[in-house]
């Protein structure tokens, strides 16, 4: 069964606009308002509570070279959330993090035993790092890279225990055809799938795709609400059209959640949306798509 809890992180993102703070911190609480939790938790879920992160702090003007925003902040979160992931799946349950940002990969790697893969779920391949790009200071556009140790040692090998997940047993799934690192990420993992290109096998095989490169074992599942297209989901940082729609995210979700050890949602900004339309949605997909995460991971 599921355990929920919240992460609201927004460490790992740059902010809006000089001065002000991302709103994924706010996410959590916009979906339990929206109804997520009490969903849930009628299917027998438990509220697992919440991971707070330290301080977010626009630290461009002090921040050393060689370091992401909030490096400190942000790894101290990782290591809490790691310990709370591992307490949950060591109670027999399986997580399900909502977020916050798309640097709580770091935290479910930490926790994670060897051998667990990943299926990243997201608009984006996250994959810039300091050998692609001299622009790398924002973890939540650089996760996947992170992830699989293709970082600055202080986020991607905390307490050498990087890389948190094998390239070879990762997989993303969600990209837009023009995402500048795709190419880099079709020669580095298991598999990479645009948005396109699964919307065109079909969610069922993608999701079959996936599991047969993570080794058919768990795997760890990583969502980030921007791979819905911007029709759909205008409320993340960075909207991008040619995504899926929500019917495709809940068939790939229910076809890959209940061999997940755990999962995340990520990138939802209630600030971006004021009547709380998205929310509404989002709680959908997620009750609906990730009823049964864990199901034959956690019987």
């Amino acid at each position: 069964m599921i355990t929920i809890f919240s992460a609201p992180s927004n460490l790992g993102l740059r902010p809006p606009e000089l001065g002000s703070v991302p709103g994924t911190c706010k996410a959590p609480e916009a979906l339990r308002e929206a109804g997520l939790f009490r969903r849930l938790l009628a299917g027998g879920a438990i509220d697992g509570g919440v991971v707070l992160p330290g301080r977010y702090v626009d630290d461009d003007s002090s921040r050393a070279a060689g370091q992401v925003r909030n490096e400190t902040a942000l790894v101290d979160h990782a290591r809490r959330l790691g310990r709370r992931i591992a307490g949950v799946i060591a109670d027999g349950r399986a997580p399900l993090v909502i977020g916050g940002d798309c640097s709580l990969i770091l935290g479910a790697g930490l926790a994670l035993p060897g051998g667990t893969g990943l299926v990243h779920i997201d608009g984006h391949t996250d994959f810039r790092h300091p050998g692609n790009s001299d622009q790398c200071a924002s973890v939540a556009g650089e996760d996947l890279a992170a992830a699989v140790g293709e970082h600055w040692p202080a986020v991607a090998d905390i307490d050498g225990l990087g890389p948190y997940f094998s390239p070879a047993q990762t997989v993303h799934i969600g990209c837009r055809d023009d995402d500048e690192h795709l190419d880099e990420v079709r020669r580095s993992l298991g598999l990479a799938l645009p948005a396109r290109e699964s919307i065109e096998i079909g969610m069922p095989d993608a999701a079959q795709a996936a599991r047969a490169v993570t080794g058919n074992a768990s795997y760890w599942l990583h969502l980030d609400v921007d791979v819905l297209d911007p029709l759909f989901m205008p409320a993340v940082d960075s909207p991008d059209p040619g995504g899926l729609n929500p019917n495709q995210l809940v068939e790939l979700l229910t076809e890959l959640a209940p061999t997940a050890i755990g999962a995340q949602v990520t990138v939802f900004d209630p600030d971006l949306d004021p009547d709380g339309r998205y929310a509404a949605l989002v709680v959908d997909i997620l009750a609906t798509g990730l009823a049964d995460l864990g199901r034959q991971v956690h019987p």
